[in-house]
């Protein structure tokens, strides 16, 4: 009851205040239109909503701009996140981890992707209703876990999932730091996963960063280039400590899980309800599961063979999903290669009817993510092309 009261009160004292700051941003908007400065809580503010003024921030490398996120996500992501370094600090790590989305080897991920894919969509048969978000949502956070960490154990997946999703929410949370708020839960979150990072960082350095039986993965040459002792010069000042690495792994798994996720349900949902276009699709990509040896499972240049779906015919700076500029996504062709997995081994295997309609979004979300999360009845095409 005691908590109950607290958080009644404090959220008594905070709704005026909120209220207020909704009214003052939308009468500076009537009034000025879509560039307006104002000063909110003793800082100068600067509103903007064109693709010209997106084009000037975005495309700046004079410092006359911080292109970071606020304050309160720094806290749960990391100060030393590509989301929220410095200009400088990340323009370096950047260059660090931009080695690492090599086409090498997001041909290896290609493949390991695809098997996550088939052996997910494997089991929708006997469920009849499927919650696309949540299915996309498990798929691809087991696909960046493989690619950061070889993390494949499904207890440590489940609770490291749960702990993510925590992140995610507390990402655009009041920064509260009381019991019972999204933001601290968000928190603690961050510190178990933190905990359990290094743990794995530890047993790796114990067992010695050299030896045979380490897996080739994203933490694995990322700790192979700050620990080795023949750096020097350009080459130290390359390696990042373990701050950023562990600030950014976890990066690296709420973009790779949450975003893609959040993307594969919009596809399935306007697919869903466009038949015409999915019908296109459909005539695409049965020629590519047709050829496929049985078993057989994606390769990156059988992504090629599909230009009606990699097709984007967005305006410059009107479509920032991926951002533009020194901001643009590192993994940006990871992602479309992961939809267009997703995508090939859906059409081919299932004939889906969108449940509901509603495209209502996560007031809470960074990324928009339907509401409903795009629940679907699904059917298994009956045909001569058996999914591996």
């Amino acid at each position: 009851m005691a908590l109950n009261a607290s958080s009644n009160f404090l959220l008594s004292c905070l709704l005026p205040a909120l209220i207020w700051l909704i009214f003052h941003i939308l009468k500076k908007i009537i009034r000025y239109g879509n560039c307006f400065k104002t000063n909110i809580f003793g800082e100068t503010h600067v509103f903007v909503s064109s693709t010209e003024s997106a084009k000037l921030i975005l495309n700046n490398d004079l410092g006359r701009f911080t292109k970071r996120y606020i304050r309160s996500i720094a806290e749960i992501v990391g100060h030393q996140s590509l989301l929220c370094a410095s200009p400088q600090q990340h323009k370096h790590i950047r260059n660090r981890l931009a080695n690492l989305f090599s086409t090498s080897f997001i041909a290896v991920f290609v493949e390991q992707f695809d098997q996550l894919v088939v052996s997910a969509l494997s089991r929708w048969e006997h469920k009849g209703t499927i919650v696309i978000l949540e299915e996309a949502l498990k798929i691809t956070f087991r696909a960046m876990c493989k690619m950061l960490m070889s993390l494949e154990r499904e207890d440590e997946l489940d609770v490291m999932q749960k702990d993510i999703g925590l992140v995610c929410e507390a990402m655009l949370r009041f920064p509260l730091r009381l019991p019972w708020t999204r933001f601290y839960k968000g928190l603690q979150a961050r510190k178990r996963f933190m905990g359990a990072l290094e743990k794995m960082v530890s047993e790796r350095r114990t067992r010695g960063l050299e030896a045979h039986d380490h897996p080739h993965d994203f933490l694995q040459h990322l700790l192979l280039m700050e620990d080795d002792p023949n750096s020097c010069g350009a080459n130290a000042a390359l390696s990042l400590s373990d701050a950023q690495i562990k600030d950014n792994i976890l990066t690296m798994i709420i973009a790779g899980q949450d975003t893609t996720a959040s993307a594969i349900t919009w596809m399935v949902k306007y697919l869903g309800e466009n038949q015409e276009v999915l019908d296109v699709l459909k005539a695409e990509q049965r020629p590519l599961a047709e050829k496929s040896p049985p078993n057989a499972f994606l390769k990156l240049e059988d992504l090629n063979d599909m230009p009606y779906a990699s097709k984007d015919e967005s305006k410059p700076y009107s479509f920032l999903a991926f951002g533009q500029g020194g901001r643009t996504c590192l993994g940006i062709n990871l992602a479309r290669a992961m939809m267009l997995v997703f995508l090939h081994r859906l059409v081919t295997t299932y004939k889906w009817k969108v449940l509901d309609s509603d495209s209502s979004v996560e007031k809470w979300a960074l990324f928009a993510r339907i509401k409903s999360g795009c629940p679907v009845h699904v059917t298994k095409i009956r045909e001569d092309i058996t999914p591996p």
